[in-house]
């Protein structure tokens, strides 16, 4: 069982920045398959950023060169840096957490919203 608990979301102005945490609980953290998705009103929930046990990271075209996606095993937190943004990044973003052995079972967070508004 892993729980996750978002923080960094807000308001923010086009080309604004914001970094999201995620802090997670249990040892098993190191272990995991860490991601953020997101999911703006009347859209599909969708894969932002992922971020394997190893430290490999993934990030959707729609973000690449403006997010990253990090994590510190130390600290049980993975993280979101968000630069450049755009109102179309408005969203809940939810962080995400795949254990093994399968890697089958999603966890998620509660959520945090992300507006990029003038």
């Amino acid at each position: 069982q892993v729980q996750l608990v978002e923080s960094g979301g807000g308001l923010v102005q086009p080309g604004g920045s914001l970094r999201l945490s995620c802090a997670a609980s249990g040892s098993i953290f190191r272990a995991s398959a860490m991601a953020w998705y997101r999911q703006a009103p009347g859209n599909q929930r969708e894969l932002v950023a992922s971020i394997t046990s190893g430290g490999s990271t993934n990030v959707a075209d729609s973000v690449k060169g403006r997010f990253t996606i990090s994590r510190d095993n130390a600290r049980n937190t993975v993280y979101l840096q968000m630069n450049s943004l755009k109102p179309e990044d408005t969203a809940v973003y939810y962080c995400n957490a795949k254990t093994p052995p399968s890697f089958r079972t999603d966890y998620w967070g509660q959520g945090t919203q992300v507006t990029v508004s003038s």
